[in-house]
């Protein structure tokens, strides 16, 4: 008879969790990332699945090596541990992934996307408790698991979004829109003034996708204007639906400073309104806003510069703001364009030449359409990560009671649930 704990080899195993930590760092970074799709997601998470699935054949062992690498405490090894114990009925393995949790709490977000990953079957009688817990952390992680599956947890979040916890209470309130809680809607607009102005922004940021017009709409409009640092979440919620003299007003401030220049550039590309498009195409003559500003022309004139041949030279110093080769710069950041083709000034200026006749003034485009249902649906199976994501927020504003769409999730999942859209 076959026995798994002989056919165990020590280090193929430790390579399995080295590589599935590893890989989970990669798919965090790769689901908001430009150049990843759905189906790059999905090919990424098999990869990851295949050496966690190495890890449960293992038995035992998998879960010693698991273990083990928790007294590394870093999101990827108790994204790994984490999958293995929820799976399982141990309560003992699973205490131990929130022991090191509660040592270092900047390692949630690996348990929450370990939440995500194991299948709803795996999780029943492991969230509730989580959920009625004392402590805030085990709250906000019992909060998270039911938002990534997009299940309601009714009572507990509309407690959560009062709660004297500040990161529990925020994370409350976006879960608030996410999940399409209309009924919750009063009670955000009563926290717009909190002192707290994360509790004010995520309060407004979910009111408006559950419809409200007024009073949050306005709160995140002065975010875009005073450019503050919920900037780009605002923009990405509140310019699909303002009009178009208040998007000229708020992207007009970012475009006059220089400072704040690229965030009216990612504007632009957020609003939908092809007036902008001439104006964005002049912006790739600058090399640190030239990337920025091909991917903001993409998404509205729906041209993918790679695939088109619309692409240019780089300029020496790479067109961003990342490290160079050069020893003596002092820069380790890595650029946030690098995903981002470097666009060519004159084949998209002609590009423009030759087809702006096909889009109307009055009109919002998204990926060279109007921003239709229809359309949105189709960038959710076809977009980049950031496309889907814009697509997504377009589809719940649209219908306020509708659970906005989960493009982080694992992405088997996505390409059924993209079906059903």
């Amino acid at each position: 008879m076959f026995n798994p704990a002989k056919a165990v080899i020590p280090h193929i195993i430790d390579q399995h969790a080295e590589e599935a930590s590893f890989l989970w760092l990669l798919r965090n970074n790769a689901v908001i990332a430009p150049h990843y799709d759905l189906d790059d997601l999905a090919k990424l998470d098999e990869r990851v699945e295949a050496h966690l699935d190495g890890l449960r054949i293992a038995g035992e062992y998998g879960w010693q090596v698991c273990s083990e690498n928790l007294q590394i405490k870093e999101a990827g090894e108790v994204f790994t541990a984490a999958v293995l114990a929820l799976e399982g009925r141990s309560v003992e393995r699973i205490n131990q992934v929130y022991d090191c949790v509660e040592q270092k709490p900047d390692t949630v977000n690996g348990l929450i996307s370990a939440f995500g990953w194991v299948e709803k079957n795996n999780l029943q009688g492991k969230v509730n408790g989580l959920l009625v817990s004392s402590k805030p952390l085990w709250r906000l992680v019992g909060i998270s698991a039911c938002a990534i599956h997009r299940v309601d947890p009714g009572k507990y979040l509309e407690q959560a979004i009062l709660d004297e916890n500040v990161p529990l209470r925020v994370r409350s309130l976006k879960v608030a829109g996410e999940l399409g809680r209309v009924d919750l809607k009063t009670a955000l607009i009563e926290q717009l003034d909190h002192k707290n102005n994360q509790v004010g922004f995520w309060a407004a940021w979910s009111a408006v996708l559950l419809g409200d017009r007024g009073k949050a709409l306005n709160r995140l409009r002065r975010q875009i204007e005073e450019c503050s640092a919920f900037c780009i979440p605002a923009m990405q919620v509140a310019l699909p639906v303002l009009d178009a003299h208040a998007v000229k007003k708020a992207l007009k401030v970012l475009a006059d400073n220089q400072d704040t220049l690229r965030l009216a550039v990612i504007g632009a590309g957020l609003s939908g309104q092809p007036s902008y498009i001439p104006w964005i195409i002049q912006q790739m003559q600058v090399a640190g806003l030239a990337r920025v500003a091909g991917e903001a022309f993409s998404r509205l004139c729906g041209v993918d510069l790679a695939y088109q041949d619309m692409v240019g030279e780089l300029p020496d110093d790479g067109g961003g703001g990342g490290p160079t080769e050069n020893a003596e710069e002092e820069s380790v950041e890595m650029d946030e364009d690098e995903d981002l083709p470097y666009p060519d000034f004159i084949l998209v200026h002609q590009w423009w030449l030759d087809n702006r006749g096909y889009f109307k003034p009055d009109v919002r485009y998204l990926y060279g359409k109007p921003a239709s249902n229809k359309q949105c649906r189709w960038a959710l199976k076809k977009g980049g990560q950031r496309l889907r994501y814009v697509a997504a927020i377009l589809l719940a504003l649209a219908e306020p009671k509708r659970t906005l769409f989960e493009v982080r999730e694992v992405g088997k999942r996505q390409l059924l649930e993209c079906c059903n859209v």
